[in-house]
């Protein structure tokens, strides 16, 4: 039982989504800020736990990349919906995600299995994208304003997602014509 903690962490995480969605939706930005900022040490705590008591797993690593796509695809396009980021930095969040997982389901019909293994620069683009959630969240919640800050961060946001998502199609190319 206690193998499972760490993904226990992750399907939490999976669970807060809708909830952060519906608190996005309402303009609820106390409770959605809370919830997100929750999911987001949560990424932080199941990955510490997994490697602290070596508790990793295959099932661990496909769980905790649906839940971080489910987070920050279903946060980034509701901000975006509501009209508090630009649409067009949900939609190069998304296209990421989107190339990512056609990437490994080519790579399962072509029967070349990619491994699935967080990328350093995937891990601060990660970073990154949870943390301007959380600044926009947080603004709205406490009312604060943060002036001209919010475009040159989005595309800081923006250049890490499309960083990492050429460093992911190198790797796979890499990977499909080996």
């Amino acid at each position: 039982m206690i193998s499972m903690i760490p993904n226990l962490i992750t399907i939490g995480r999976l669970v807060l989504v809708p909830f952060v969605v519906a608190m996005i939706v309402q303009k609820d930005w106390d409770l959605a800020f809370f919830a997100f900022v929750l999911a987001g040490l949560s990424d932080a705590v199941d990955g510490f736990v997994a490697r602290r008591f070596d508790l990793r797993s295959d099932l661990g690593a496909y769980l905790d990349a649906i839940a971080d796509k489910a987070l920050l695809v279903s946060i980034y396009v509701t901000l975006a919906i509501v009209g508090v980021i630009p649409s067009w930095l949900a939609i190069v969040v998304v296209s990421r995600d989107i190339m990512i997982v056609g990437a490994i389901v080519l790579s399962w019909l072509l029967d070349k299995p990619v491994p699935i293994r967080p990328l350093f620069l995937s891990k601060l683009n990660t970073t990154a994208q949870i943390a301007f959630a959380a600044l926009i969240l947080g603004t709205a919640a406490f009312d604060l304003m943060l002036g001209g800050l919010v475009a040159p961060l989005s595309f800081l946001v923006a250049a890490l997602t499309a960083a990492s998502a050429a460093a992911y199609l190198a790797q796979w190319l890499d990977h499909m014509t080996e």
